[in-house]
């Protein structure tokens, strides 16, 4: 394992830490769990090695199409080794079905399906009590990306989107939204973060029982055992 070194960022499930080559650095998934800007927090049993194997697989996943990451290689159970890219300064938010903020916000149904994926951006980082939702012209504001920039970033959430209904859908798992962050390393834009449970909408598929962090922030039991679910049916296991 390479030596860890400082803390370079510490988010509501993971810790970054340096590394002695300035081109990678560690990430550490933990247990703890806040939702609704910190109002709501706890823990949830294993959640930092599922959600560890989780990226490990569906980074692979996206490497065999040819989508490069900020991921190298699993280290042990709950650290990755990764590339440290320069954030982009807000997430891009993929819906395939009508669930959380977007039914608040346009009061289509839950559970709607959608014709096409809807693509948002959010603001990442800020002391407000929402998280902001912006626009391209927002972003092009603010100098966060360049129209060329915001043109391979849309492509590739989209080309993301598509593989990942696809596997997830053999293994009886719906994906009902996901967030994606982007960063540049050496110039290249490429996915980065994480795509977990955390950051995802994962429904049974024949069921329609969220299999992801909405059972923590709706109170709901088996949170732990919804995670291991999702590595289990990704893994083979159980």
């Amino acid at each position: 394992m390479p030596e860890i070194g400082a803390v370079l960022r510490e988010g509501k499930g993971k810790k970054i830490y340096a590394t002695d080559n300035p081109d990678e650095a560690i990430v550490f998934f933990k247990d703890e769990a806040m939702s609704f800007h910190g109002l709501k927090r706890g823990r949830i049993l294993g959640k930092g090695e599922v959600n560890n194997q989780v990226c490990e697989t569906l980074f692979n996943l996206l490497a065999e199409h040819g989508i490069e990451s900020h991921f190298i290689r699993r280290i042990d159970a709950r650290h990755s080794l990764i590339k440290r890219c320069e954030m982009f300064p807000f997430s891009v938010k993929i819906r395939n079905v009508v669930a959380g903020q977007l039914s608040l916000r346009t009061g289509l149904p839950i559970g709607m399906k959608l014709e096409q994926p809807v693509v948002e951006y959010i603001m990442r980082d800020t002391d407000m009590d929402l998280d902001p939702v912006i626009n391209h012209t927002h972003i092009y504001a603010m100098k966060a990306a360049t129209p060329e920039d915001m043109k391979q970033i849309d492509e590739t959430a989209l080309r993301v989107n598509a593989i990942l209904k696809e596997y997830l859908g053999s293994i009886n798992i719906e994906l009902i939204d996901f967030k994606l962050q982007f960063g540049r390393f050496h110039g290249k834009i490429i996915v980065a973060d994480e795509i977990t449970p955390d950051t995802s909408r994962f429904w049974d598929s024949s069921t329609h029982e969220p299999l992801d962090k909405d059972r923590f922030r709706r109170d709901m039991d088996n949170v732990a055992e919804a995670y291991q679910e999702v590595l289990h049916r990704m893994i083979g296991v159980g």
